[in-house]
């Protein structure tokens, strides 16, 4: 089995969130800017440097919303005969500056604010439903689930 640990931010301001257009493989969807942790990188360095490249927004990392663990079967991948365990670490986070931009040459395409009111209406990733829902929920603490 591999494994794969990322760090993903809510960050919402005025009634829109941030989000990243994932675009990998022939499948696409919205999602919370954020991704793989590389080598032994901390979460959370892993995420303000994922908001940097996905979005050209630099950031801060408000409180721990989460950790989610979820088994991809071997069927499901496209590069692997293995499954994958993957644990998504989900902060709340902030824009501190910086300029709104798209990844270029990564695994997403585009990056925008979206009316929280509009997000029903988008194909978008899991991870994004399960990110909005932590956030509601904001456990005491930094709680994971």
């Amino acid at each position: 089995m591999d494994i794969r640990i990322a760090a993903y931010a809510v960050i919402r301001r005025d009634g829109e969130i941030l989000l990243s257009h994932w675009n990998e493989h022939g499948r696409s969807g919205w999602t919370l800017p954020g991704g793989g942790i590389e080598g032994a990188e901390h979460p959370l360095d892993a995420v303000v440097r994922e908001i940097r490249e996905e979005t050209g927004y630099e950031a801060a990392v408000d409180r721990l919303l989460g950790i989610d663990t979820m088994v991809i079967p071997a069927e499901k991948r496209h590069t692997a005969s293995t499954p994958l365990y993957a644990m998504r670490v989900v902060y709340r986070a902030h824009v501190t500056g910086g300029e709104l931009q798209n990844e270029v040459g990564g695994s997403s395409d585009e990056a925008r604010w979206v009316r929280l009111d509009e997000v029903s209406k988008l194909k978008r990733v899991s991870l994004l439903d399960l990110g909005l829902r932590l956030d509601a929920e904001e456990p005491a603490h930094g709680a994971v689930r």
